[in-house]
């Protein structure tokens, strides 16, 4: 599990089609084969590590259900490792399992407009809690295709949200609380 609070801006040394290599010394200071790291708010599991550097492999449905594929060498990417059991909860629970793909519609001092897919829509509350690429945010309008955040300073300084303008996309995970409401409740109305 993790928080979305991103510890690192990494970088990405190279993507195939099935391997993704990203540099990161703070996630991999204490990185073993077989750790989970989010990058982008996508769980990965390091299967080699060089130095600063950690690869993961990626099936092709991670890279459909997600913006990595889009990734190249060079551009920065938010990284964060799995909260430990004596931790400090600073943001919300967040899986590393991306939802779907968003993309910015506006970025204007620090307000970003995100607009989503339809069917995610309903899990966004205002005031709620989303991850967009990995970072925990507080949900200001929660529109039927869209969303907006706004970001503090250190968000735009320490991850790759300052960095991005309209068009980018964004890997987008709803709270997962709602989705679980959601099916229990589909439950309990069908028996």
């Amino acid at each position: 599990m993790f928080t979305g609070i991103v510890e690192e801006l990494g970088s990405v040394v190279e993507v195939t089609d099935t391997r993704l290599v990203v540099r990161g010394p703070l996630v991999t200071s204490d990185a073993t084969y077989g750790a989970s790291i989010a990058v982008n708010g996508c769980c990965l599991t390091v299967t080699d590590l060089d130095g600063d550097t950690f690869a993961a492999d990626v099936m092709a449905e991670t890279f459909k259900r997600t913006s990595l594929g889009a990734l190249t060498a060079g551009d920065p990417v938010n990284l964060e490792r799995p909260m430990k059991a004596d931790g400090r909860f600073g943001g919300h629970v967040v899986q590393g399992h991306v939802d779907g793909v968003g993309a910015i519609e506006s970025h204007v001092e620090g307000v970003v407009r995100v607009g989503i897919p339809e069917d995610l829509a309903r899990y966004v509350v205002e005031k709620g809690s989303v991850t967009l690429d990995g970072v925990s945010l507080t949900v200001v309008e929660a529109g039927d295709a869209h969303l907006t955040v706004s970001l503090i300073p250190a968000t735009l300084e320490l991850t790759t949200l300052g960095r991005k303008g309209p068009g980018d996309p964004l890997n987008v995970e709803v709270d997962v609380l709602g989705k679980y409401v959601e099916r229990l409740l589909a439950k309990g109305a069908a028996t």
